[in-house]
């Protein structure tokens, strides 16, 4: 038993040299994207102002914030797989990889914007919470939304070129760097979008229109004679507004504490940062078990088979240092902005106390996720980074909630 142990240990460290390369660009691309994430740690703290003015607001925070994530992190994956392919040509052609993907993530963006608006009014009015008005959620989900793809849709595209002209694994950098560019970007752009409620029937103008485009795009993008168009769009809108449903979960959790978060505006700033890091770890898993399936190179079985085991040992080691640099970063920042904290130690505890588990349900998440999906003829790129990071953005929060309850701090 104790052989078979060392062994084990032995192959692990192995692979972890063999991947070097891969492991210190997927931990410096972790530590860029957390830096950006702490943007919108850094904005979610600042504005509180604004989600006291505008209740209900954190409801769909979250779930925008984890849209880009799921519509870029999901085209990232593909780009990557084409890459791996050989199919990847850095052209506008029509017919191209390029071309009909950005023609999908556009008609999603729109569809997912007005769904989100939609749901998160439903639901705060399901749940009894004071919120404002449809329009006003359609809006501001609509405008924001639009602002940050337009960002976030030309930083992916220009990372999948740079991977594919300097030979990087973009499956090992596109997850963590897609998403924490969508954290950094989403919630200042809904901030800014918020002050759009402010102009007297403008709300409603937005609303009717971002409808009529929804409608008309996401038809266009169903019957279009693109063969990839037309299935990202197919398999992708179902699993996208799962994901958003369950991401407004997580914001109504936040919402339900908010009066804790406001006593440590620091715990706010590490919830974006922190989402961000445990998606973006279950997504690097889904990125490569995604490309592995497709290349034949594991077997979409229940037990996982030694390679797929040996990227999740990767996983965790990205997530010991992950978590203890986001719980530092937040901390830092809180102080230098004057936020209240329960002080440095306790935030890095909280952190990587909350990390741990996180990071034991987003391997789990990831793999079967990935193989469920590929077992009944998806494409595990379409799915896995969508379900994954919606996933973890619930999971993370209630891993967050449970860790402040055993640390005394909620």
């Amino acid at each position: 038993m104790r052989v078979h142990a060392r062994r084990r240990v032995r192959r692990m460290f192995e692979h972890w040299r063999a991947e070097r390369r891969t492991i210190r660009q997927g931990f410096v691309a972790l530590v860029v994207a957390d830096l950006g994430s702490l943007v919108a740690g850094i904005a979610l703290g600042a504005i509180t102002h604004r989600l006291q003015a505008l209740p209900g607001l954190l409801v769909m925070i979250p779930a925008a914030i984890g849209m880009r994530g799921n519509i870029f992190g999901a085209l990232g994956s593909r780009l990557a797989t084409s890459i791996h392919a050989g199919v990847y040509v850095p052209t506008w052609r029509r017919t191209g990889v390029l071309y009909q993907n950005v023609f999908a993530v556009s008609a999603l963006t729109l569809v997912i914007s007005l769904f989100l608006g939609v749901l998160a009014k439903t639901l705060s009015v399901a749940f009894g919470l004071t919120s404002i008005s449809l329009a006003d959620f359609i809006a501001i989900s609509v405008i924001g939304g639009v602002i940050s793809s337009v960002v976030v849709g030309a930083f992916t595209v220009a990372l999948s070129g740079m991977a594919y002209r300097r030979r990087w694994d973009l499956d090992s950098v596109a997850a963590p760097l897609i998403t924490g560019s969508g954290d950094m970007v989403t919630t200042p752009a809904l901030f800014l979008a918020s002050y759009l409620v402010e102009v007297p029937r403008l709300s409603a103008v937005i609303a009717i229109l971002a409808l009529v485009g929804a409608i008309l795009l996401g038809i266009r993008s169903l019957v279009t004679d693109l063969q990839i168009t037309r299935r990202v769009v197919r398999e992708s809108v179902p699993i996208l507004m799962l994901a958003g449903s369950v991401d407004i979960l997580a914001g109504l959790l936040i919402e339900a504490r908010l009066d804790r978060f406001l006593v440590y505006p620091a715990l706010l700033v590490l919830v974006p940062p922190f989402l961000e890091s445990a998606g973006a770890l279950g997504g690097i898993l889904s990125a490569r078990l995604a490309s592995k399936l497709h290349m034949g190179l594991i077997t979409a079985r229940g037990k996982p088979e030694p390679a797929a085991v040996l990227d999740a040992s990767v996983i965790f080691l990205f997530a010991f240092r992950s978590f203890i640099v986001v719980g530092m970063l937040a901390s830092f920042t809180s102080f230098i902005f004057g936020l209240a904290s329960p002080g440095v130690l306790t935030m890095i505890g909280i952190s990587l106390a909350a990390g741990a588990m996180a990071t034991v349900l987003a391997v789990i998440v990831a793999y079967y996720t990935a193989v469920a999906t590929f077992r009944i003829g998806l494409d595990p790129d379409n799915h896995g980074v969508a379900v994954i990071t919606s996933s973890m953005d619930l999971l993370g929060v209630l891993c967050i909630v449970v860790t402040l309850l055993i640390f005394g701090v909620a």
